[in-house]
């Protein structure tokens, strides 16, 4: 009897602590003992409100009804989303998102819980008050170009003043300044009046360049075209003496330029129908007409060869002022060299003779004594 009732307490007391253990495992007992911390997180340990420990990722264990746990801590980098509205230098109204990204070490954990109530409203004064300090000294063109320069500033301050905190800022970004809408349009007014301005430059600059040009190409080509006709000319001209030198060189001297005047009407003529455009040629209708035509061509010759005889005249003329001047000019060398030679012995018979009358006087000279240089060499 005795070892029934031992059995059966034994019973019980399993029966127990198997209870006691359940409910430590699967019931609210179990939640105030044991607790688990997930990666990147921490959680801080109080004890009756004070602080206790860190707990770090994995399980962990704290006494029940006594410790207590705070929400996780993140161990991320975190972002924080500003808007700021601000005013430039110029009033202009501008809206300024910010974002500024943090991250809190472990060994900050403690700082960053307990040493500020709201860090993100506190970031947000921060950014809010750096920002506005850097607008208002840059009209709104500035304030695009120094966006940059707003993004460094709010980082430096924000890093000095949140790291004695526990938040250590990783990057600041100044996504965008945007105007009113008004502003806006006013801007692409202005930006799209510069360029019309600037290709209207161009473009009068290349219509310049292709006018300057073509008109180059002209100028070449009319000077090209003046040494073509030159050329034609001469070759005609010289064609036209060599025939009446033949001419002449056959006995057909008295009517040569006549014979050569209605050769070259002939074959203008014969020009004028093989490639003129008009279907229609008015000649003379009687010999009369035609000689009088001869008599204005030979005219013509004439004056042009007696300009040409008064070129060669002029030009002979002109080389012998050229070699009168030329003759002028070495009988002036020669009488200069006359008039040196007859000076130097003017100046040798000067010597002589006192030469002559020292030795009278028995006086020698020092410049006549044997070994003496010439005083006047």
């Amino acid at each position: 009897m005795e070892g029934v009732v031992a059995v059966l307490i034994v019973l019980v007391v399993v029966v127990v602590v198997l209870a006691i253990l359940g409910a430590l495992l699967f019931g609210g007992l179990r939640t105030s003992i044991m607790f688990t911390v997930h990666t990147q997180e921490n959680v801080i340990v109080e004890r009756f409100g004070k602080f206790r420990r860190v707990a770090r990722p994995g399980l962990n264990f704290k006494a029940p009804f006594v410790d207590s746990t705070t929400r996780p801590i993140s161990l991320r980098i975190q972002q924080l989303e500003v808007n700021i509205e601000s005013k430039t230098k110029d009033n202009v109204f501008v809206t300024v998102p910010v974002a500024v990204q943090y991250v809190i070490k472990e060994e900050q954990v403690v700082d960053a819980y307990y040493r500020l109530s709201n860090p993100e409203n506190q970031i947000r004064s921060y950014v809010f008050d750096t920002v506005r300090s850097a607008l208002s000294g840059l009209e709104l063109d500035e304030a695009f170009e120094s966006k940059d320069d707003i993004a460094r500033s709010v980082e430096n301050t924000l890093s000095v003043r949140m790291q004695e905190f526990g938040f250590n800022i990783v990057n600041t970004l100044v996504q965008d300044i945007s105007p009113d809408a008004r502003v806006r349009d006013s801007m692409n007014s202005i930006n799209a009046a510069q360029r019309d301005r600037v290709a209207a430059q161009s473009l009068a600059e290349a219509d310049k360049i292709k006018r300057v040009t073509q008109a180059e190409a002209e100028a070449e080509s009319k000077r090209l075209q003046g040494e073509g006709v030159a050329a034609q000319r001469k070759a005609i001209a010289l064609g036209i003496a060599e025939q009446y030198e033949m001419l002449r060189k056959v006995g057909i001297e008295s009517s040569a330029e006549q014979l050569l005047l209605m050769t070259q009407y002939f074959d203008t003529m014969q020009d004028v129908a093989r490639n003129g455009r008009s279907n229609v040629l008015y000649l003379p209708s009687n010999p009369g007409a035609v000689g009088s035509m001869g008599d204005e061509i030979r005219s013509a010759m004439l004056q042009a060869q007696a300009a040409h005889q008064a070129n060669e005249d002029g030009e002979q003329a002109e080389a012998q002022q050229r070699r009168t001047a030329d003759a002028q000019r070495a009988e002036r060398q020669r009488r200069i060299s006359a008039q040196q030679a007859r000076d130097a012995q003017a100046e040798a018979e000067r010597r002589a003779q006192q030469a002559a009358q020292q030795a009278a006087d028995g006086q020698v000279p020092p410049w006549a004594r044997p070994g003496s240089a010439d005083p006047q060499g």
